[in-house]
Formats: structure tokens, sequence, C-alpha cells
């Protein structure tokens, strides 16, 4: 049975204490995240992709691939793209036509299997884990009214596993990326059925207690060097929900405060503001698109692989499952951009993996590449 707070703070009721009532009816959504003034043409859609826990060069630190998505967010119509890209803990910047997809998602996205449904707006539920000391456990909580009451956003009910998560992270000594697992993933998926269940949430945020580290382990990643060691164990988590409940899931480590540093890098500077990294993970999952399995039933206000029009991706990370699915597409083939300036961990370049990609030095460059191919233009007409 999954333990709930027996005495709720007064402004976020436990699931115990909240009658049901009757949900609104659905409202009908359009296959545009973006309304044009103009609709001589379809959408232009691209994804962006920084795998997670690889050290990426941009995208491996507190939201440092952020910047990127708003530039690009600002040329195209629609882009889609995971947490990991837009996540900055405390910070969080809305693009209305923006859409957030958990990576295990996405995956199936690319692969055709699922298609993602525009939404105005998702009821998030959270699940805290009984592992949390208290006094963190509250200022988790108090985001959480504070995301209610001061964003409007709807976070309408919490659950406290019955057990403490018990998660573990590593780096894996063969790739080099971080990675890990919880010991009770049952106790996760038990707490996320009973929200949908009892409160018919749509959307779930998971707080998970994470090992303190010692200061010297995370000196690099502050610094602005190194791997994220918290990163590949909370896409495992993500992973394990989405793949279970098919609904968006997003997760937000809980650690204790970390000493002060003069001298911290600005890419890492976003999880040092407050008590918990949760504010951007709400933010994220109150409008992320709702997932559904693909067939001609439920395709209509969908969107699907096929209108795709182009992926970014860093240099050396094209071996993921979704990049590998958009490369290999027989029909609608998307435009491959590959970033040499964003290097990571891995060694999976366009040529060692056989795709085909456009190398761009940086991101300014990608972003012009994708103006061309949004214009109608080849993009190689554009240059010497």
């Amino acid at each position: 049975m999954t333990v709930l707070l027996s005495r709720p703070l007064p402004s976020f009721p436990a699931i115990q204490h909240r009658r049901l009532t009757k949900s609104r009816p659905s409202i009908k959504t359009s296959v545009s995240c973006f309304n044009s003034k103009h609709s001589f043409k379809r959408d232009y859609t691209s994804v962006m992709i920084v795998p997670t826990g690889v050290g990426a060069a941009i995208g491996g630190y507190a939201g440092d691939a952020l910047p990127v998505a708003r530039a690009l967010s600002s040329v195209v119509d629609c882009l889609i793209t995971h947490p990991n890209v837009l996540n900055a803990a405390m910070l969080y910047w809305p693009m209305p036509n923006a859409l957030y997809v958990e990576g295990f998602a996405l995956d199936r996205f690319a692969q055709g299997v699922w298609a993602l449904k525009p939404v105005h707006q998702n009821k998030v539920g959270l699940v805290l884990d009984c592992g949390i000391e208290e006094e963190l456990r509250l200022r988790h909580l108090q985001v959480a009214d504070a995301a209610r009451a001061s964003l409007g956003l709807p976070v309408v009910e919490y659950v406290v596993t019955e057990t403490p998560l018990q998660v573990e992270k590593w780096i894996d000594p063969k790739s080099g990326q971080s990675t890990g697992r919880i010991k009770h993933p049952e106790s996760l998926l038990r707490a996320v059925q009973a929200l949908i269940k009892c409160s018919q949430v749509n959307a779930v945020a998971v707080v998970g207690r994470f090992p303190d580290d010692d200061f010297e382990d995370t000196d690099d990643y502050r610094q602005g060097m190194g791997i994220d060691l918290l990163a590949g164990v909370e896409a495992v988590i993500s992973h394990l929900v989405v793949k279970e409940f098919q609904i968006p899931c997003a997760h937000a480590p809980a650690l204790l405060p970390v000493p002060l540093s003069p001298s911290l890098c600005p890419k890492s500077a976003a999880e040092e503001l407050g008590y918990t990294f949760l504010p951007c993970v709400l933010a994220g999952l109150s409008n992320a698109p709702q997932y559904l399995v693909k067939n001609s039933e439920s395709e209509h206000g969908c969107i699907l692989a096929s209108d795709v029009d182009s992926v970014i991706l860093p240099i050396d990370a094209c071996a993921g499952p979704g990049a590998l699915a958009f490369a290999q597409s027989k029909a609608n083939k998307p435009l491959i951009i590959v970033v040499e300036e964003n290097e990571t961990v891995l060694d999976d370049t366009p040529d060692k993996v056989g795709i085909e990609a456009i190398k761009v030095s940086n991101y300014w460059e990608a972003i012009g590449v994708i103006a061309a191919h949004k214009a109608g233009v080849n993009p190689v007409t554009t240059k010497k």
C-alpha cells in the first residue's frame, strides 16, 4: 500500500482528503503547436536532442542548452525536445511552440510507434520518495504550492512512496556516461498508479532522494567540466514511469545544499539557486504533450514522426534509438544536422554509425541551416 502524508499542508491536500470530481470534456487539439499567420505551408518541425549524462559541452550541465532551444524556437514553427535541454533547476523559459517530451517517449515517437498530442493543460501529480527527510520534503511541497499560487500550474495531488526508492548512481566504465538504478522500482510504480487511479493525473513529477556526494566528486561538474553524475539515473527513473504508464514524466533529485563555491561555473549555477530542482519540472509537465499509441483512430490532432523536418544532435551522439530511427526513416526522412562543437564522452559519429548528416561547426550554423531548409533553400547553396 502506498503511504500518504497524514497531515498535508492546508493548501496542498493529499489523496485521501480530496473529493474526486468529474473531469471536463477534452478539448479538441490541433496538429500545430504554433499558430502562424500564414497557412500556405505546413508547420516546420524540428527536434533537438542532447543525450542525458554524456558530458555534452552544451547541454551537459544545468540547462545550458536552453539558450539554443530559445533561439531555435524563434526560427521553427514547432520545436520538439526533452527535459535535459529545457530543465534548469530553479529556472525555466516558456516557449509556446516547444514540446517537452521525455526521452523514452521521444525515442518511441521517432520510431513511429507513438504520436504526440498537444494539450492546453495537464493534471500534474507529484511523487515524493519516503527516503526524503521531513524538512527537505516540506521544501518540495512548498515548491508545488508556489507553482500553483504564483504560476497557476495544475499540480493537483502528491503521494509519498511506501518504501525508500534507494537511488544508486555510477559512471558506466565502458561508455563513460552516468547511469544507475533504484532498488525499489515497484514502490515508485505503485505510487504513480495511486495518483492516476485516485486523482486522474495525466503527468507525473518524481522526486527521489539522491545520495549526497563528497564535494570532490562534484567539483569538476561545478567547474563546467566532467559528467553530470545525477543525470543518467534520472533518465532511468523517468523512462520507467513513461514505459509503464505512457504519460509525461520528469524527475527532480532531492539533495542537501552543497557548500557555497566562489568560483562556480555559470553553466552549473542554476542548480545552486535554491533548495530544489523541482520548479522547471512542474512547469514543463504542465503542458507537455500526451503520448498516444499510433493507430488510424488516434492520429487526428497529433504530431507524427513523419511531420519532423530536421533533427539536431551533438557530433558524436548519433547512435541513440531516436537518432537512428529518424536517420533511417523510409518516408519523409528529416534533415539530420550534427554540431561539431558539442562533443560528448560518446564516439558515435555519423560516419561510424552509417547515417547521412550535415556537419556544422556550432549551433549558430545549425540554426542557419534550418532557416534555409524551412525557406525551401538547399542549405549547401548558402555557403562557398
